[in-house]
């Protein structure tokens, strides 16, 4: 009992301290597209757009770098938006008819969204005790009136309704009723039919007390809310939408025939039974309807006339289109999906006489695009964030921190040449709303994304805004089969209507097995590696200028002639032969194909020795770039790995297969136990866990819940998880040379010697002679489960630096005097491992401790917000229930944790990526990142301001009823700011602090993500390997987290009552 009873040691008030400086979580912003998009507002005056989605969140956006969130109480859809221009305020019509007004107000110089206050329209009928008994239905449209102090409410009862906005109250004795409008119209028209939803409102241009109001049914009505009377009455077909014009002499509808009219506004004829112009742009077979529909005017003669919809319904009514016409002049806008809204950039001022539109900006499902109706051919403007990060789906990610500036140009200058914008093209993005407060980021960061077409797309992530630099595509070099059909199809294609693509959303992919699997790249020598679902590793190198070259091509047999595999799986991609033209950027050098051609798992390089590892469900291969030669093929299949054969688009996978080998791992788990008990005297710490069976023993461990082991041959037990490169002591502790290492999903490592030929002194590259590799250790986890990551520690308990770092003076050399060690994370611990000898030194059973496993793992710096010139070097991983967790290094001690993503979301878990630094980023929907951070004071986040121009008084204030939180996420999940917990429960009081810091020293050894040896943890998310496992644990977590929660409560009350002994 004595050696127990000092292991819980009080906290360190000192150490409490420290954590509150190195750690905070935050959940700072969104990057990407919103999901499910569903309304659109814009604020001519301040430049501001806002998006509202179906989940309720409501996102505003200004320049780069300006953005505002907020999400409604009730996860609703919102179905409309308007500002009160100027103002900085937002009204918010929701699909349960609830009104929502919203502020951007400041507090301490910086800007944020505030819900100021709500309304609900009332069902029942005579609500306000008027006399006349009106039914207040689903309200259809919003208008706001009056510089904005009124808005009119229409709904599908036909009646119209006012709303004072400062107060959200309704307006007594002004409501419109059906009735007052019916009698104005001539008896042959009612016939007893009611006037249909109300289905558009809209304002007179220079007289805010006349107001446009059109029913379903074809009724058009200017009516005068000072005389509260109808000026005039237009009879037309069944209503789609409306618009004035300019001059305020004309009126333009559209029609659900896919006809628009034009009308003149003449008090001489009353009502106005014919329009002056009725036309069907794409008729005269049947049209669908023109949903909705806008009318410019331009100084310089004619006017646009910019609608959605219309489309000839047999030939081409599944398409998304919004047409553009001006004079003769007419385009087809084509986009691959569903059309949202859309709106011009104009003069609005009152003493303008033209509108004079300078661009359209289109809101669809999937992306926006904006177009620049200045420049003849009316060109895309590439908008500076709100990129479809999802274009193809996204299969992989990494992260690239603090990239040197002169790569960082020349990657810029790559993207410029893909899409060079016109000459004569004077718009830039014209949304430039607000000023970004954000100091300019210190460090440059990359954020890569592989997509299912083969693509590799750069991301600037050094700041709020998630800029698109550069994409890579991967497909030029392999043959496919849809290339033909491509080709039919555009010949086929007719002249009219005069059909043109816009867009990047391209949801389908040429061959799944394009898909890019692993990226890493190195930042010093701008080489970098793409590995994809068919076994295609790539070895790419940054150039400056176009090229034509021949792709040299190496196959590699990781199989190793072993008898009784036959894959059943997709065929290996066919490259093309010959020289190839290659475009400025990232160009092949060398293809190396792995057979069989699974899905690439893992993949690392080294550019300073010119290798790159990589590894499949078969096995593991280390292949030299520059003499284009393979060096090692290890194969890793067990005998009973049957489903590895069968690859990721196999359907030869039996039912019946699937259910023996479940039934055969149960039975082998009850009688491990027995097996165990002959293993005893191994030294692997799982052994003295499995001890734990007997009554007298529970004391020994009281926080630790027992692990059954995996069996041997479960399937899919020889796929590689990880690969690592190091300059480290294996074969003796005198003499260091350069190591690989590769951990399975079966709780094997290998690490193999690599004799490397070493550069001249001075000299880039090393001199042509063989790479050779020899077995050095082979380490084997008592409990088989997966190994997620490898790195080795240098004397100093530091990570090693990456290529180059050292030789070129860029950090800090590592400690080759004192022991090495190896950290090597499972699934369900953490170990470090003494070299060479290879002795178990520290562990951290993580499962054992807090019933999860490990997804994710990285080393990352956390920087103190008190010190400038102190740091520490962390372990960061993330766990299949969706939390956090840092520890020490090399002592493996928690530090803290958060509960960070939802244990439901396996595709966000999936998906998650560390940064070096202490910030991270998952996917929240297949279009956005969520950002959060570590680290207390490396925090990436908005701040901004917003110069608003209406008096705020405290009446106004006293109606809001809740602020909005920091940030709010759009799939209805909100950000809580959470203050870190310390293992005794203290909290961590906030930080607020700026963007990225400057390094300090104890930093600049530059400790990686250590999937990888380039910093680049790629992840995957639902189109990339999801497993068995990550279904498993999401069909049981609820069960299993009571479960723990319960047994950990119990060891806790368990242990107090050791220590009061």
């Amino acid at each position: 009992m004595m050696k127990f009873r000092f292991r819980r040691q009080g906290a360190d008030p000192q150490r409490e301290k420290l954590k509150q400086e190195l750690f905070a979580f935050n959940k700072t912003v969104e990057h990407g597209f919103p999901n499910q998009p569903s309304a659109l507002a814009f604020d001519p005056e301040l430049r501001i757009m806002a998006i509202g989605t179906r989940s309720g969140a409501v996102k505003i956006y200004g320049a780069p770098g300006v953005e505002f969130t907020g999400l409604h109480r009730d996860a609703a859809t919102v179905t409309q938006m308007h500002f009160l221009t100027g103002q900085g305020r937002l009204l918010s019509l929701l699909d349960d008819s609830s009104l929502h007004l919203w502020e951007i107000v400041h507090h301490n110089g910086c800007a944020h969204l505030e819900e100021a206050l709500s309304f609900q329209l009332p069902s029942r009928p005579g609500f306000d005790g008027a006399s006349a008994p009106l039914s207040l239905t689903r309200v259809t449209v919003v208008l706001l009136v009056a510089a904005g102090d009124i808005a009119a409410l229409g709904t599908e009862g036909s009646s119209v309704f006012f709303l004072d906005v400062t107060t959200l109250t309704l307006l007594e004795g002004q409501t419109l009723a059906p009735g007052e409008v019916l009698r104005s119209v001539p008896d042959d028209y009612r016939c007893g039919k009611a006037l249909g939803p109300v289905e558009s409102l809209q304002g007179h241009l220079r007289d805010p007390t006349k107001i446009l109001i059109g029913y379903s049914r074809g009724l058009l009505v200017i009516w005068n809310q000072a005389s509260q009377c109808v000026d005039h009455i237009f009879l037309g077909n069944q209503l789609e939408s409306l618009c004035w014009g300019r001059d305020s002499s004309t009126v333009v509808s559209s029609h659900s025939d896919g006809s628009y009219a034009v009308w003149s506004v003449d008090a001489g004829s009353f009502p106005t039974l014919q329009p002056t112009v009725a036309t069907t742009p794409y008729g005269p077979f049947p049209c669908k309807a023109i949903n909705k529909i806008l009318w410019r005017n331009c100084e310089s003669g004619g006017h646009f006339i910019i609608f959605s919809g219309g489309m000839p319904r047999a030939s081409y009514g599944d398409r998304h289109c919004v047409s553009v016409l001006r004079a003769e002049t007419l385009v087809t806008l084509d986009f691959t999906s569903r059309i949202i809204d859309f709106f011009t950039v104009h003069s609005t001022r009152p003493e303008d006489e033209f509108d004079d539109p300078q661009a359209l900006a289109v809101l669809l499902e999937e992306e926006l695009v904006v177009l620049d109706l200045q420049t003849p051919g009316w060109p895309a403007v590439p908008a500076p964030y709100l990129a479809p990060l999802h274009s193809s789906a996204i299969t992989c990610s990494a992260h690239v921190a603090s990239v040197p500036a002169k790569l960082w140009a020349r990657i810029v200058s790559a993207g410029e040449q893909q899409s060079p914008q016109p000459v004569s093209s004077a718009l830039s993005w014209p949304i430039t709303g607000g000023r970004n407060l954000a100091q300019e980021p210190s460090q440059r960061g990359l954020l890569l994304t592989g997509h299912e077409d083969g693509t590799v797309r750069f991301w600037d992530a050094s700041g709020v805004a998630l800029r698109p630099l550069y994409k890579l595509s991967t497909a030029g070099l392999f043959q496919t089969d849809c290339e033909h059909a491509d080709s039919l199809a555009q010949a086929a294609e007719d002249d009219w209507p005069p059909f043109r693509k816009v867009g990047c959303f391209d949801p389908y992919s040429d061959d799944p097995r394009l898909g890019v699997q692993k990226v890493a790249l190195c930042k010093y020598t701008a080489q970098m590696v793409v590995a994809g679902t068919a076994g295609q590793v790539l070895v790419l190198e940054l150039s400056d200028v176009p090229v034509e070259q021949a792709v040299s091509v190496a196959i590699i047999d990781l199989l190793q002639d072993r008898e009784g595999f036959t894959w059943k799986g997709h065929e290996r991609l066919s490259p093309r032969t010959g020289p190839l033209p290659w475009p400025a950027g990232f160009q092949p050098r060398v293809l190396v194909q792995c057979l069989p051609p699974a899905a690439v798992t893992a993949v690392t390089l080294h550019t300073e020795w010119s290798l790159v590892a990589f590894g499949t469900s078969h096995g593991f291969g280390l292949f030299d770039y520059q003499r284009k030669s393979p060096v090692l093929a290890r194969c890793t299949l067990h005998p009973n790995d049957s489903l590895a054969m069968e690859g990721p688009l196999s359907r030869v996978k039996s039912l019946k297969k699937s259910l023996r080998q479940s039934f055969r791992r149960i039975r082998k788990s009850r009688v491990s136990g027995k097996k165990r008990a002959a293993n005893a005297s191994s030294k692997e710490a799982n052994a003295q866990l499995a001890e734990q069976a007997c009554p007298h023993d529970v004391e020994m461990t009281p926080v630790q819940r027992r692990i059954e082991p995996r069996s041997a041959d479960d399937s899919l037990s020889g796929v590689v998880r990880c690969l690592y490169f190091a300059d480290t002591f294996l074969r003796d502790g005198a003499h260091h040379g350069p190591t690989m290492w590769a951990g399975t999903n079966s709780g094997s490592v290998f690490a193999y010697a690599l004799e490397v030929p070493a550069a001249a002194v001075g000299g880039e590259k090393r001199p042509e002679q063989a790479v050779e590799a020899v077995l050095g250790k082979e380490v084997q986890l008592m409990h088989r489960a997966p190994v997620v990551a490898i790195a080795v520690l240098d004397g100093r308990g530091r990570p090693l630096p990456e290529p180059y770092e050292a030789s070129r003076d860029l950090a800090q050399a590592p400690d080759m005097q004192g022991g090495h060690a190896v950290l090597i994370a499972s699934e369900e611990q953490f170990k470090v491992f003494t070299l060479p000898k290879v002795s178990a030194k520290t562990k951290f059973k993580l499962t054992a401790h807090e019933g999860c496993r490990v997804r994710k793992v990285a080393l990352a710096t956390f920087a103190s917000v008190a010190c400038e010139d102190y740091a520490e070097t962390c372990l960061a991983c993330l766990t299949n229930l969706g939390d956090v967790h840092v520890f020490s290094v090399p002592g493996l001690r928690p530090q803290v944790h958060y509960s960070c993503i939802r244990k439901e979301d396996i595709s966000g878990i999936a998906s998650c990526v560390f940064t070096r630094h202490g910030q991270g980023f998952y996917l929240i929907s297949p279009s956005e990142f969520e950002r959060f951070s570590l680290s207390a004071r490396n925090i990436t986040e908005p701040l901004c301001s917003l110069d608003i121009n209406w008096p705020r008084d405290a009446t106004q204030a006293s109606y809001r009823i809740r602020e909005s939180p920091k940030l709010s996420q759009a799939n209805g999940t909100p950000s809580i700011l959470l203050a870190p917990q310390s293992l005794d429960g203290s909290p961590d009081p906030a930080h607020s602090m700026g963007p990225d810091t400057p390094e300090p020293p104890e930093a600049a050894l530059s400790p990686m993500s250590i999937d990888s040896a380039t910093s680049a943890d790629t992840t995957l998310d639902t189109t990339g390997d999801v497993t068995v496992e990550d279904v498993k644990d999401f069909l049981g977590s609820s069960e299993e987290s009571e479960k723990n929660l319960r047994n950990l409560a119990e060891d806790e009350a368990h242990a107090c009552a050791i220590l009061i002994k």
